[in-house]
């Protein structure tokens, strides 16, 4: 990029800016009066700005003392500038000496939010492990897509490595045909579709990133020549205690018995090697500063706690290179090398960016979206994204992501389930069984995102059985038949005609507000629980209300008694925009049996969640079960007996009972 030494500002606002480049500690000067704290998040460079005329940006244009967050030292900038659109990011590249400002990509990424997934590894086929953390990332990029942001979700594929090799060659495949396959699988899984088969997860995401993409190896080679560049790269040797499942040196202190690793219960090697290191030691400051200054950059808190424990011993340089290790992408300053892998997955949050038709290079990627809102992730590897790439990208001279979401592990017999442990449970087979919508809903609402949780097949369908066969399919059911018999399947008033101080119509408004903000928090068991009590709360107020009698009677009564069906259909309606971001195609099937139509399911936005959507002659659809309760009981192992079948001394007969049909 061409390189200025300085601009100075028009006698305008920041937002009148569309392309400006300054060098490090550059003053702007602005001929309007404001009086703003400069948000650079190390606060021994913060400072209140006094003067009408000058804002000093020295911290935030450096990236040598560390700039934690660019976009928000602008946003609160350009807010007070007179830009109409203060929510928009700005994207900061270095270049050189100086940094390049670009206005958020005139205004392109306004109001977006970026949420990841991790990229997973592909030695095996996806588990369900690997499933959660994507089945959480899509509920909240399809719950900020209702808030009418533009949502890029990024998963993918991290397919270099040691362990990937391995894989391959115990499967007798060349490393990118092993790839080729596994990856598919994680797409096939992974596939969105209104028509879902039975093994798909309907995951909404927008950019799969695969790292053996030429277009990610580029930008890594990039990315990696800055650093090294800067002076953050250095030659050494190492001996430590190597897992090669984690792909990581272990301290001694923290290792099982036997040199176990205490995730994946496998020994840990003895390794020296030549490497290269990232100098992280450098950023120990820059890291405190910012986990002291941002408590919201790890989630949830308990694992910011975590995290000042590792930082608060002391970093040190870690190897970003492997001599042993052909399968990957080579050193750019020493071919006979390769780079390590996750020096080389982290940066496929940024190369998933770059738009069709871009050259692959770090600004262009960067340009494109970054820095991401939030890095969905599993707690086992937490430090990477917490600690490693934030230095990284501090080093790199790149905005850091918004935030870093740890989410617990999922169990069974109390162990961590995963590849490498054999005990996995395979989520192909768990939507084979139950679908989609089941799986969905019980990991989200069952167990708290952001802890541990077990897997209990029997809890499993009793919970889905309870929630959405019974208090959400079953009201809907019995409402419809209601309305078939006595108002010939139309809406006879208005929703919004019901009093506004009616108790129904309040807790719904109020648990559609709480259901907002724990969706936004990534509290899905909240938000779902916020939702379940207003279907509970229909049904409790069909039951009070007992408008079949009250029909019988006609009059005012019989009126009343329309009303009351008209309530309880509304609710029905709302929850079931509610719950579109964790159980989509329910929801779908409950809007067409409310009589709108495809179309209109896909365009609702929260909004729609707010009390007064039906109007008076809708017609219904006919009664069909949305959600057919799975009819099982005895489990013996992972076989749901007929309890029927059992009790009767028939043995133990597998119901295929799905309930996505």
């Amino acid at each position: 990029m061409a390189m200025r030494s300085a601009v100075v500002a028009p006698a305008v606002g920041l937002s009148a800016f569309r392309h400006v480049v300054l060098p490090f500690g550059t003053s702007i000067i602005n001929a309007q009066s404001w009086h703003l704290q400069k948000r650079c998040l190390h606060s021994s460079y913060s400072r209140t700005v006094a003067s009408p005329h000058q804002l000093i940006m020295n911290c935030c244009f450096d990236p040598r003392v560390g700039c934690i967050s660019t976009s928000d030292c602008f946003r609160n900038l350009i807010s007070r500038a007179g830009c109409k659109d203060p929510g928009s990011r700005m994207a900061a590249t270095i270049a050189g000496s100086g940094v390049e400002i670009i206005d958020d990509i005139n205004r392109e990424n306004s109001g977006s939010f970026v949420v990841t997934t991790p990229l997973y590894y592909v030695n095996a086929a996806p588990h369900m492990g690997s499933a959660y953390p994507t089945i959480a990332a899509d509920a909240l990029a399809r719950f900020q897509r209702l808030q009418g942001r533009k949502v890029v979700f990024v998963t993918g594929t991290d397919e270099h490595g040691e362990k990937i090799a391995a894989a391959a060659a115990a499967q007798q495949r060349q490393p990118k045909d092993h790839c080729d396959i596994v990856a598919a699988e994680y797409q096939a899984l992974w596939k969105e579709d209104k028509d879902m088969t039975k093994s798909e997860l309907g995951i909404s995401y927008d950019r799969f990133v695969r790292t053996t993409e030429a277009n990610h190896e580029k930008i890594v080679a990039e990315f990696y020549q800055r650093v090294y560049d800067k002076g953050d790269i250095y030659r050494a040797q190492y001996e430590g205690l190597y897992c090669i499942n984690c792909e990581e040196y272990k301290d001694e202190k923290d290792l099982m018995e036997g040199n176990l690793c205490p995730i994946h219960r496998k020994p840990c090697l003895a390794r020296k090697e030549d490497n290269y290191f990232f100098a992280l030691t450098k950023y120990q400051k820059a890291i405190e500063e910012l986990l002291t200054s941002n408590i919201n950059f790890v989630q949830p808190s308990f694992r910011m706690n975590e995290v000042h424990g590792w930082v608060k011993d002391g970093l040190r340089d870690f190897s970003i290179s492997r001599a042993a290790v052909e399968w990957g992408i080579p050193v750019p300053t020493d071919p006979e090398q390769t780079i390590y892998v996750w020096f080389d997955a982290l940066l496929g949050y940024l190369s998933a960016l770059l738009k069709t038709g871009m050259d692959a290079t770090v600004d262009n990627a960067a340009a494109s979206g970054w820095p991401a809102s939030v890095h969905i992730i599993g707690k086992d590897i937490l430090r990477f994204h917490a600690v490693y790439w934030p230095a990284m990208l501090m080093s790199a001279g790149l905005p850091l992501p918004a935030s870093v979401f740890g989410h617990g592990f999922l169990t069974k017999d109390g162990l961590k389930m995963g590849k490498s442990l054999g005990n996995t449970l395979e989520p192909k087979d768990l939507v084979a069984r139950f679908g989609a919508d089941a799986v969905r809903y019980f990991f989200l609402k069952e167990i708290e995102f952001g802890k541990d949780g077990d897997f209990s097949e029997e809890r499993f369908i009793n919970i889905v059985n309870a929630n959405l066969a019974n208090t959400i399919g079953n009201l809907l059911n019995r409402t419809l038949g209601l309305l078939k018999k006595n108002c010939n399947a139309k809406v006879p008033r208005d929703s919004s005609s019901l009093p506004e101080d009616n108790p129904i119509r309040v807790l719904a408004a109020k648990n559609v507000e709480t259901a907002k903000r724990k969706y936004a928090e990534i509290h899905f068991s909240e938000a779902c629980d916020a939702l379940l009590s207003i279907a509970s709360a229909g049904n409790l107020y069909l039951d009070e209300r007992t408008p079949w009698s009250q029909f019988k009677l006609g009059g005012a009564a019989a009126e009343a008694a329309a009303l009351d069906l008209t309530a309880v259909l509304e609710v029905v309606r709302i929850v079931s925009v509610g719950l579109s971001p964790v159980v989509p195609n329910l929801c779908r099937r409950i809007y067409l049996q409310l009589g709108y139509s495809e179309d209109s399911f896909n365009v609702i936005s929260w909004k729609d969640a707010e009390w007064g959507g039906l109007i008076a002659g809708q017609v219904m659809a006919d009664a069909d079960p949305v959600f057919r309760k799975i009819e099982e009981a005895g489990i013996e192992g992972s076989v749901i007996a007929n309890k029927r079948d059992v009790q009767k001394g028939r043995g133990k007969k597998v119901l295929a009972a799905v309930g996505d049909n």
